[in-house]
């Protein structure tokens, strides 16, 4: 209810910022019409008022100095008067405000610039001064007041600045009362795909929490042990064929490395984490696997999952275990997403993150170990990893790449990680192939 409260609250802040631009805009707009059309009916008062001052100083002689004065002094004090041209038995003569900016000479003769924010037509008279033949007047006048466009700019733009300040702290206040809430993320009237199942749910096979994220901005939920252990087969059924990778061939069907319980837990979990590295239970790997891989192809996430272990390290190291396991904690955050391995490793389940970018954690985690500890040799921790790849892949299937991966760089002299690439087309292809035959 929260959650949409603030949603209404969000757009009815968002329609007043709209509306306040609208109206800056608006506003803006009006003021500079009404400017200029004012300044219009000022320029052929003015003008008027300059013709008579040139025909009175014109009775004491034309062109003489007062006639020149009195022109001169028109135009400085005239508010929208920026040139004058003068046409007499002799010539043209020219008088402006600003030297050079309004009036331009062509072939001797005075032009009134083509400037945007003059008056369109040239004001013009006849000059009635007594013995004087052919005497005329035109004046170019400014049709833009630019100190009132400064300040009806800088009122707009104070409103415009208060609808982005209530716009911002909106945002902040609902980014803040957000955190830590549950958050529906599934998309209204969408089916819940099973990617296990290969169909959409059902409506009664979907519960309450699978409606919801599991994850909180500050702490991730825990998993929530099984009533019984799993069941669990030392050997796998028959995995289906891998297919070929865009990089070779991909490694043969062997040993699922990623499920088997130590010979020490027979009596089988016993809370949320294992006191070997205090971490989750190994039992627990497929079925949380199981869990996100739907949730991400329910969101069309990506997915990758990795599976670490030391080449060489006994059962007795279990002090060395423990630091091993911290630190992973520790780089990945993800405490519920980290599984025991066997004796000598662990297994990781990182969301939403795609394969390039699951390889350079692990080398980042891997070089990360190697300064820190005294190993021989890179290859003494290894690393295997597969990902979702926009699949609807079960977490058998990624475990077991992984794995094959994993025992693929466990015998390389060499390479400390090696990736399970996959082609997603190939993969729709096999599973039809597969689902056909």
């Amino acid at each position: 209810m929260g959650q949409k409260n603030y949603s209404v609250l969000t757009s009815i802040i968002a329609s007043v910022c709209i509306f306040v631009y609208l109206a800056a805009l608006v506003y803006a707009g009006i003021k500079l019409y009404v400017s200029i059309d004012e300044r219009r009916v000022m320029a052929e008062r003015e003008f008027f008022d300059l013709a008579d001052r040139a025909t009175s100083a014109g009775v004491l002689g034309f062109m003489d100095q007062p006639f020149i004065t009195a022109i001169e002094d028109a135009i400085a004090e005239s508010r929208t008067i920026e040139g004058v041209i003068i046409s007499g038995p002799d010539g043209e003569y020219a008088f402006e405000r600003e030297g050079g900016g309004t009036i331009a000479w062509v072939n001797g003769s005075p032009r009134f610039k083509s400037r945007p924010d003059l008056i369109r037509d040239p004001l013009f008279l006849p000059l009635r001064i007594e013995g004087l033949r052919n005497g005329n007047i035109r004046a170019a006048a400014l049709a833009v007041d630019y100190s009132l466009v400064a300040g009806v700019l800088k009122q707009a733009l104070i409103m415009v600045l208060a609808a982005l300040a209530l716009a911002f702290f909106t945002l902040l206040l609902e980014s803040l009362a957000g955190k830590g809430r549950w958050t529906d993320i599934s998309p209204p009237g969408k089916d819940h795909f099973d990617p296990l199942a290969g169909r959409p749910l059902r409506q009664d096979e979907i519960s309450p929490r699978s409606r919801y994220s599991r994850y909180r901005p500050a702490a991730r939920e825990a998993p929530v042990p099984p009533a019984a252990p799993p069941a669990v087969k030392a050997e796998p059924a028959a995995a289906p064929e891998i297919l070929r990778e865009t990089e070779g061939e991909a490694p043969s069907p062997g040993e699922n490395r990623g499920v088997l319980p130590r010979e020490n837990d027979e009596a089988g979990p016993r809370g949320l984490f294992s006191p070997h590295g205090n971490i989750g239970w190994e039992d627990y790997t497929l079925e949380r696997l199981a869990a996100e891989l739907h949730r991400c192809a329910s969101f069309e996430q990506d997915l990758v999952f990795i599976v670490m272990e030391f080449r060489n390290l006994k059962s007795s190291d279990d002090g060395f275990y423990n630091e091993f396991a911290d630190e992973a904690v520790n780089f990945f955050t993800l405490r519920d997403l980290i599984f025991e391995k066997g004796e000598r490793g662990i297994s990781i389940i990182y969301p939403n993150i795609d394969l390039d970018m699951g390889f350079t954690k692990a080398e980042e985690f891997h070089s990360r170990l190697m300064s820190k500890y005294s190993f021989a040799s890179k290859t003494d921790l290894c690393i295997g990893i597969s990902s979702r790849s926009g699949r609807l892949v079960d977490a058998e299937r990624i475990v077991f790449e992984a794995s094959e991966a994993l025992a693929r760089a466990l015998k390389d002299p060499v390479s400390h990680i090696v990736a399970f690439k996959s082609d997603p087309e190939k993969y729709r292809e096999f599973i039809r192939t597969k689902g056909s035959g």
